[in-house]
């Protein structure tokens, strides 16, 4: 056992994770990073503009850079949306999480390779952490003691099991996608700057499916809250229509994907929930990385007021500052993936509306940004008539709308 006391121990080491050890140890307090090693979370790779910007990553860390997406409807109807001044950037996650703990344990964070095993209380009070160093055997756990605690330790978060009791359960899409060796350019219709998204209920019944390029290599994907529903056959299926059967194989990759905000995040006490364990997954799109980031960068703020002042009611700043900014966009993907994405009927109708050029500029500019666009309330009224147009039947999927 560990006599040291950190101020922050910090269980996972994603996006979440990493960005809250970097801010709380840029900020002198001491920070215990602990990272289950070895496994590459499963994930498109998809991060926006804004994330460059408000996190300081370097571009030079994107594999690809898209300018357009593909959207496929059922009866194999495809609607080009090119990106008008910006990008989708796409990065590798075994490489991007790992710069990301790199730079957390250069602005101070101790790292530790192991993996969470149970939460308990010191007889002083104290929080600790029991854990099984990486190669270790089970029963030899280690133990640290911490002041505050953050579990960004993933959809499935034992830390919310263990110290997060009235946390929630949260919805979840299981996601599996196969990582191939990108084709020539040109092979199968295969473009290195674009994404390709399904909408398809032969290859997901309540979600999408996708085909998002990261340079060197290509995510090949799905995701379903069907049980029984057979990812692999459905991804199978999607590389057979694109023409990507036949490329290399490199891994397979599947994990649950939260697509809801947990309702409590702290324990009242001295432990946050951040990222993927606080369920900060977008409905809809399934992107993750920004919000998980945002997520660990107010967990921070909310741990840091916390150790400052004594009171733990700060602590539940996370959720609320995540929800003040964040939550209108969550309900109202929610909503969209709710009606849209529940009968083929309606995916066609959904890919129509993705032809219609206000959508399409409306779109991007709040993907990019990360807002709801605000600067252009024409086009709001005109997306509002055409969606209802589309909901009460009174055009066809085919037709699309032109401002």
């Amino acid at each position: 056992m560990s006599n040291r006391t950190y101020d922050v121990a910090v269980v996972g080491g994603g996006p979440a994770g990493a960005t809250a050890a970097t801010d709380l140890a840029r900020k002198g307090l001491s920070v215990l990073l602990l990272d289950r090693q070895g496994r590459i979370k499963p994930c498109g790779g998809a991060i926006p503009p804004r994330l460059l910007r408000d996190f300081d990553i370097p571009r030079s860390m994107l594999v690809a850079e898209v300018t357009s997406a593909e959207i496929v409807s059922p009866s194999d109807r495809r609607v080009d949306m090119p990106i008008e001044n910006g990008f989708v950037g796409m990065v590798d996650r075994e490489h991007f999480d790992e710069w990301l703990r790199e730079r957390a344990a250069e602005a101070g964070a101790e790292r530790r390779a192991g993996t969470f095993e149970r939460f308990d209380r010191d007889t002083d009070g104290t929080a600790r952490i029991h854990y099984r160093p990486k190669g270790g055997a089970r029963e030899a756990l280690e133990t640290v003691r911490a002041r505050a605690v953050i579990g960004a330790d993933g959809a499935n978060s034992a830390v919310a099991r263990e110290a997060v009791p009235r946390a929630g359960k949260v919805p979840y899409v299981f996601a599996y996608h196969e990582i191939v060796r990108s084709p020539q350019e040109g092979a199968a219709r295969f473009d290195p700057k674009r994404c390709d998204v399904y909408y398809d209920g032969r290859m997901s019944p309540d979600f999408y499916s996708w085909i998002f390029p990261h340079g060197e290599t290509t995510s090949i994907g799905t995701g379903s809250a069907h049980k029984g529903f057979s990812l692999k056959d459905a991804v199978g299926e999607l590389r057979q229509i694109s023409g990507l059967d036949g490329t290399e194989t490199i891994r397979k990759e599947g994990a649950p994907i939260p697509l809801k905000p947990r309702r409590k995040w702290d324990n009242d006490r001295d432990v946050v929930l951040a990222g993927d364990a606080a369920g900060v997954v977008a409905p809809a799109s399934g992107e993750g990385i920004y919000y998980a980031m945002t997520c660990g960068r107010m967990a921070g703020e909310a741990v840091e007021a916390f150790l400052a002042t004594g009171d733990a009611r700060a602590l539940a700043g996370a959720r609320k500052a995540f929800m003040k900014e964040h939550g209108k966009v969550f309900w109202a993907l929610g909503i969209m993936q709710h009606f849209w994405y529940s009968s083929d009927r309606r995916r066609e109708r959904f890919v129509s509306m993705c032809a219609d050029p206000d959508v399409q500029r409306i779109t991007w500019e709040a993907y990019m940004n990360k807002r709801l666009v605000k600067a252009r309330p024409g086009a709001h009224l005109r997306i509002f008539l055409k969606d209802m147009a589309h909901l009460l039947g009174l055009v066809s999927p085919g037709h699309v709308g032109r401002s």
